[in-house]
């Protein structure tokens, strides 16, 4: 079976195509070919030469709150677009399944905990990223409609936040564990007694480690048909208040956080309740958030902070 997975250079896809590859699938990174996902004539050449069985949909614009306040056209249009013109494509080339990886972003703001699939279109989501997540979200209907006239098989999956070694750590499109264990190691190395946090820090998140996550994807390839929605996370949240005492904690540092509750905490709270996953794919995240954490850290330190 030929895989094309888009993204498969990034931080996620990387995983997820060792994980294939090692399953005995062969799999096509269009990277490789600088395939531009909004070029809809160069994704039709890539079908016509490759003869793709199967699409796994990774590549996004993503980033953190302050890039989705500054670039949000950017984010909605280049995230529709390219979504909605690659699983047209997939179709229109008979690729026998399109699995479609969206956000926890489409979730409305304020989603009663645990968030289920069927909540989905209960509200609108979270202000400061709702152009990204409204863009990914439609991908679920775009694939439920082509499923409903055309008989395609295309799923969506629905990760929860992700972490892990080789996570994105620019300040200027981070999420928040890469930025705060860059802002705590900057701390340590230049002796600042004080660190500057975003918000109130009682906002509370789920983070899923990269390698569970790539995991839980392969395995919803092989094994979930469905046209239902599915989450993908931990079913534990954390605040990020204590998450920042956590990482400060593993990093050995002594200073103090203050927070700037001028800047937006985003969506008040996320958890993900995962019994569909459970359920389909027998689904069980293997690494906790303090060994992640670890993990991270160190890779930062050995790789990144040069």
């Amino acid at each position: 079976m030929r895989i094309l997975v888009t993204g498969g250079q990034g931080f996620l896809g990387k995983h997820v195509c060792r994980i294939l590859k090692d399953r005995g699938y062969e799999v096509h990174d269009p990277s490789h070919e600088n395939m531009d996902l909004m070029n809809k004539e160069f994704v039709e050449w890539v079908f016509k030469r490759h003869h793709m069985d199967v699409v796994v949909h990774l590549a996004a614009v993503v980033g953190g709150i302050g890039a989705n306040q500054k670039r949000p056209a950017e984010f909605f249009y280049q995230n529709a677009s390219m979504g909605i013109d690659l699983m047209h494509t997939a179709w229109q080339f008979d690729a026998s399944k399109f699995v479609a990886v969206g956000t926890v972003c489409a979730y409305p703001k304020h989603t009663p905990l645990p968030f289920k699939e069927e909540d989905l279109w209960n509200g609108y989501p979270e202000e400061t990223n709702a152009p990204y997540g409204l863009a990914k979200k439609m991908l679920l209907v775009q694939a439920q409609a082509y499923r409903q006239q055309y008989g395609f098989n295309a799923i969506y999956l629905l990760p929860v936040n992700l972490y892990g070694p080789g996570d994105n750590f620019d300040p200027r499109s981070s999420h928040v564990i890469p930025a705060l264990i860059r802002k705590i190691e900057e701390a340590i190395q230049h002796d600042d007694r004080e660190v500057n946090c975003w918000g109130t820090g009682k906002a509370t998140r789920e983070f899923l480690y990269v390698e569970d996550c790539a995991k839980g994807i392969c395995d919803a390839l092989e094994q979930y048909d469905s046209p239902e929605p599915m989450n993908l996370g931990t079913g534990q949240e954390i605040s990020i208040g204590a998450l920042v005492e956590l990482i400060g904690e593993l990093m050995g540092y002594k200073g103090i956080f203050k927070w700037d509750e001028s800047k937006p905490d985003g969506q008040p709270a996320r958890m993900l309740d995962i019994t569909r996953a459970q359920e389909n794919i027998d689904w069980k995240p293997a690494v906790g958030l303090k060994e992640g954490l670890k993990r991270t850290i160190d890779w930062w330190r050995t790789n990144g902070s040069n």
